[in-house]
């Protein structure tokens, strides 16, 4: 049987992350599921929380638990040290507040089980959904127009955070950035390289700046200049 790894990159999230690895558990993929918790030096019970989960669940779920704990360095450095411990054949990316759906999964991989995609991205601009801030809704938008005018690509969500790929494609891949400015550099790369990216709707439901969401409009401009770098940067 298959399997896919599930790469958690954790920050501060105790409030939530109990529920997400239940979500993951719960889903039935007919896969055997690898869930990679990378605590990114949280100062919460973050990595507390999924230890007493982890415990609770082992002797009677079929759910495979890695928990990794390091020092704080950002979201690209938590998905970095997540990959090196991953073994699935597919490998997935799934943040560790509520905003996306677990449930997704399945139409996720099904083109790279179906040997019709090698990466799928989840695109939350493909079904309809309330933004909570205009402000990240329109920045969204316009990285996502970025990337098709520099890439020549029909993406409609280059930020997602639901990134699906076959274990050799993205394992390979020799990734620098260590803050949320991993998501456009893995796209930029992918894109370079010819690889076609294809899209499924997924559900969204975005959470407040009081609720834990961190990425702001500073994350916004690293990311224009990551994929205007890497359009022009030799691979």
């Amino acid at each position: 049987m298959k399997k896919i790894s599930v790469i958690i990159p954790a920050y501060n999230e105790e409030k939530t992350i109990a529920e997400v690895l239940e979500k993951i558990s719960e889903v039935n993929l007919g896969l055997i599921k690898e869930i990679v918790i990378v605590d990114d030096g949280s100062i919460d019970n973050s990595a507390k929380v999924a230890r007493k989960f982890i415990r609770q669940k082992r002797r009677n779920n079929k759910s495979i638990f890695k928990l990794v704990t390091k020092k704080n360095g950002g979201k690209g450095s938590a998905i970095k040290k997540g990959l090196e411990v991953a073994t699935g054949e597919i490998i997935t990316i799934q943040d560790a507040d509520l905003e996306y759906d677990p449930n997704d999964y399945i139409s996720l991989i099904k083109p790279i089980l179906n040997n019709q995609a090698e990466v799928v991205f989840g695109s939350r601009f493909l079904r309809k959904h309330k933004p909570k801030y205009k402000l990240y809704f329109f920045g969204n938008k316009f990285l996502s127009f970025l990337t098709k005018m520099l890439y020549g690509t029909t993406i409609t969500d280059m930020e997602t955070c639901y990134k699906v790929f076959s274990h050799k494609l993205i394992k390979n891949m020799s990734l620098k950035a260590n803050g949320f400015d991993i998501e456009p550099e893995i796209t930029a790369k992918l894109l370079k390289k010819g690889i076609k990216i294809k899209e499924v709707p997924i559900s969204y439901y975005p959470r407040s700046k009081l609720e834990g969401k961190k990425i702001n409009w500073k994350d916004g401009l690293k990311a224009i200049w990551t994929l205007f770098y890497w359009r022009f940067k030799k691979l």
